[in-house]
């Protein structure tokens, strides 16, 4: 009894884990890029996140703060317009 009680158990243990691999690659629908990753650490970086520092004793809070400020920045953009770039010509002819 105890004997097919833990084959079972096996069994059902092999086949949830050849399950995970399936349903890890079925969320291609979000890939990020590298460029999009590099842009996402530089962004982290520019509030004052330093990846170096990453298992230091803040670690979560303190990456959690930068992603709270880069998002806040991203809102106040989108509220205003982007203030990264551009010209603007004034003057008469």
């Amino acid at each position: 009894m105890m004997k097919k009680l833990i084959s079972c158990s096996m069994l059902a243990a092999f086949i949830g884990a050849a399950a995970v691999p399936v349903f890890a690659q079925t969320q291609s629908a979000a890939e990020v890029t590298r460029a999009q990753t590099r842009a996402d650490l530089a962004a982290l970086e520019r509030v004052g996140y330093y990846p170096a520092y990453g298992h230091g004793p803040d670690y979560p809070l303190d990456l959690q703060t930068a992603e709270r400020k880069v998002a806040a920045q991203k809102d106040e953009e989108a509220q205003y317009g982007s203030s990264a770039g551009g010209t603007s010509a004034v003057g008469s002819r």
